[in-house]
């Protein structure tokens, strides 16, 4: 992965990291059981890279259109405090977590596949979108990940975050260190 410098300046000033759900942490497929169950993917290392990037004082959130029992599951899991599901117009929701949050728009950092991300992508310090976002939505974010949604993205994304702010080196520390 290589980030150009102004990616890396915006990565520095991050203090919140939104996403989208389907097509951002899932590969944009929903499968339902013959009984009507959905069932998603989430990709692990994605999941892992938001752990670590909490443990590096980034605050992690999501905005969704749908409601889904699974999402609920892996935001607790995860230890995602801010999860908004059901919302198909993101704005007012994302304006009001602004406010509440008292957070300047340049130090949230948001990823989103579809166009209904763009009120979202075009306020934010860095905006992203998976290798497999819209073309509408890639002609207007700061990043276009190296990766698919669902496929390690998000992953990509934490670990800039982590690197531009120095905070990695601790991460693989923990995970480096000799153990008596």
């Amino acid at each position: 992965m290589t980030f150009s410098d102004d990616i890396i300046r915006k990565a520095q000033k991050i203090k919140l990291l939104l996403l989208d759900v389907d097509g951002v942490m899932t590969n944009n497929q929903l499968h339902y059981s013959d009984d009507g169950y959905e069932m998603k993917s989430f990709y692990t290392r994605d999941g892992h890279g938001m752990v670590m990037l909490q443990k590096s004082n980034v605050d992690i959130g999501i905005i969704t259109g749908r409601k889904s029992p699974l999402v609920t599951k892996r935001m607790t899991d995860l230890k995602v405090k801010h999860v908004y599901q059901g919302v198909p117009d993101k704005l007012p929701t994302f304006l009001k977590l602004v406010a509440d949050l008292g957070i300047n728009l340049q130090e949230i950092a948001y990823i989103g596949d579809d166009i209904l991300d763009l009120p979202i992508l075009t306020r934010v310090g860095l905006a992203a979108t998976p290798a497999d976002g819209d073309a509408e939505v890639k002609s207007r974010v700061d990043y276009v990940s190296e990766f698919e949604g669902g496929r390690g993205c998000v992953r990509e994304m934490c670990e800039l975050l982590m690197k531009s702010q120095g905070t990695w080196q601790t991460q693989m520390d923990f995970y480096l260190r000799e153990t008596l």
